[in-house]
């Protein structure tokens, strides 16, 4: 082939397979008819210029899983493939999937706690309904904040009862309050104690796990005073239900868990499906000590963040 074709054809094929420029702006760069550029972009490939290959990741996906789940001892790992490392993206697909997995799991008389937050907010709308005989849905931790900002708690508790047909159990108060003696006497209400005791009765738990930076959705609520915020970012990974742990999973501070209301992490342990959905990198270090804590026994995450459990498992 002249040099000057080859080069027109290796020009084509880099404009419309790497800069993404459409047929039509690729013929007014080389001055040529949307024809011959379609005749080109064949050619490029017929001759082995342009190699296209398609990455089929299930089978990657799934050794991961099985990776993660001997390594952590885990009743399911479900690992996601995500497009991109974008967060609101690999929200929208971990919410998918665990929706699904609620779906395939979820028995009469089952009792399912969640949490708030914008992972589970993406798993609520995910849910499709299903007719279920006296299933209730229970708020395991505080969602009232000191701001306006939105933690979606009311709208996750509505859609998850649509969706089995019944009417959720709130827990109408802050995630944390300022003394221990304040907790003490919410909690020694009658109604808030039978949704505290219908939490620990949950067989099924869903939840994420929290980042430790302040422009994270449990730091703009205005539930911190100054040390609280200083100990966060000494010692903590992250945090489930507002409980902050470090990386082996233990409780970071014992004074600030006396006055958070909801779930003990320990309850967790105890449920027949404790399910921790998270991902993406700003997470990790956060999920890698609530599967080290044994908080979790199943865990949906993106394939991204799975390779880097896996790599833990390597080492």
């Amino acid at each position: 082939m002249e040099k000057s074709k080859k080069s027109q054809l290796i020009e084509a094929a880099k404009m419309y397979y790497l800069y993404d420029y459409n047929q039509s702006k690729i013929a007014e760069k080389l001055n040529v008819s949307r024809p011959t550029v379609s005749r080109l972009l064949y050619r490029a490939k017929a001759e082995g210029i342009v190699e296209i290959k398609v990455n089929d990741t299930e089978e990657d996906s799934d050794q991961l899983a099985e990776i993660i789940q001997h390594r952590y001892n885990l009743k399911r790992v479900i690992v996601v493939d995500t497009p991109e490392e974008d967060d609101q993206r690999i929200k929208q697909y971990l919410g998918q999937q665990a929706a699904d997995f609620l779906d395939s799991i979820i028995e009469d008389n089952e009792i399912i706690g969640v949490t708030w937050g914008t992972t589970m907010y993406q798993v609520a709308k995910e849910l499709k309904p299903k007719k279920m005989n006296n299933v209730r849905i229970v708020q395991m931790k505080g969602g009232v904040s000191h701001s306006e900002t939105n933690t979606h708690a009311n709208e996750i508790l509505y859609m998850f009862g649509q969706a089995f047909h019944t009417i959720p159990h709130h827990l109408p108060l802050p995630a944390i309050v300022d003394h221990v003696v304040v907790k003490q006497a919410m909690e020694a209400d009658r109604y808030i104690k039978n949704i505290l005791e219908l939490g620990q009765k949950a067989t099924i738990a869903m939840y994420t796990v929290g980042t430790v930076k302040t422009e994270s959705l449990l730091f703009q609520l205005g539930y911190f005073k100054g040390e609280d915020t200083q100990l966060i970012s000494e010692k903590s990974v992250g945090d489930i239900s507002s409980r902050f742990f470090d990386g082996t999973g233990e409780i970071c501070s014992k004074e600030l868990n006396s006055r958070t209301v909801g779930i003990e992490l320990s309850e967790l342990r105890k449920k027949k499906y404790s399910i921790l959905i998270a991902g993406g990198a700003h997470k990790l270090a956060g999920i890698r000590g609530a599967l080290t804590g044994k908080y979790a026994n199943v865990l949906v995450t993106d394939v991204h963040t799975a390779k880097e459990l896996a790599k833990e498992n390597k080492g």
